[in-house]
């Protein structure tokens, strides 16, 4: 099902996966995790793109996976990393699978590579490319802001184009203070961005989950927060239990004003999607429809 005409009739609860590393059974494993996921009913399930660009078919493969398991799959394409015959390749290949939504990015520049946006120097360019397939497109939004952008308004000028481009829907970036939330889809609004705006939210459940924040994106923790994450550091039951209430609180908070549903970047971990589900059933019922 095309995901722009499932916003259109309730909210919605997703989650986030990301192909495996090139390990013996780490694939097999990563379908296991999606049959679990399955099992918590999302309304869509997105797989990452590939970090070297590529043909697209581990991609193309984890996604019909994730529709054989009954659920909607959105699949990233990077625009970053590839060339035209690559996503010539890739869009094929996705069509060919039944892929029928897509987030197109174009990835975050890693400072060694030269050759990096050679042929897309923006996610528009790629979405500009992908107009033909037909695709349900979505895109990537910031609620701190681009690192490369000087103000959220330089961004906000981006998220437009992206919707003049075909963005049917925008996934948030991860972020652990709502009030960025908030302040894009107003100041979006009056820009005349029209299109729902998914907010993106990461349990912070481990020491690791804090370091991949720091390398990733530098997203803002409220310093309360903050400061019981780095009390419990080393006690990760506690920790778990914190981030687990936290992210919980967020999604209440993010509910209760309006958000058109919930995207979960889970890092391929079905239990930690299962407990957050589990401290949100009641406002599941009540809130996010059939």
């Amino acid at each position: 099902m095309r995901i722009d005409e499932i916003l259109r009739n309730k909210r919605t609860l997703s989650f986030e996966v990301f192909p495996p590393r090139k390990q013996e059974g780490a694939k097999e494993a990563l379908y296991a995790t999606v049959q679990k996921l399955a099992e918590l009913s999302p309304d869509f399930i997105s797989v990452t793109y590939g970090a070297g660009g590529g043909d697209g078919r581990d991609n193309a493969d984890i996604a019909a996976h994730i529709q054989a398991c009954g659920v909607t799959a959105l699949a990233h394409i990077t625009g970053g990393p590839s060339s035209p015959d690559d996503v010539r390749r890739v869009a094929e290949t996705f069509l060919a699978r039944g892929v029928e939504n897509v987030l197109a990015l174009r990835g975050d520049r890693p400072p060694e590579a030269e050759e990096y946006c050679k042929y897309y120097q923006h996610a528009t360019d790629l979405m500009q490319a992908l107009r033909p397939y037909g695709f349900t497109m979505g895109a990537a939004c910031y609620p701190e802001g681009h690192a490369e952008c000087d103000s959220l308004y330089e961004d906000l000028e981006a998220m437009k184009k992206k919707e003049a481009c075909g963005a049917r829907f925008f996934i948030t970036q991860l972020f652990y203070d709502n009030s960025y939330y908030y302040r894009l889809v107003n100041e979006a609004r009056k820009a005349g961005i029209e299109a729902p705006i998914l907010p993106g939210i990461m349990p912070l459940v481990n020491v690791k989950n804090l370091k991949h924040i720091k390398a990733m994106c530098g997203s803002a923790i409220p310093l309360d927060f903050r400061n019981s994450v780095e009390r419990f550091a080393a006690h990760p039951a506690v920790l778990e239990e914190l981030g687990l209430n936290y992210a919980s609180y967020q999604i209440l908070d993010l509910i209760a004003k309006g958000a058109p549903g919930v995207h979960l970047y889970v890092m391929n971990s079905a239990r930690i999607a299962a407990l957050i589900v589990e401290r949100l059933r009641a406002v599941r019922h009540e809130f996010f429809g059939a």
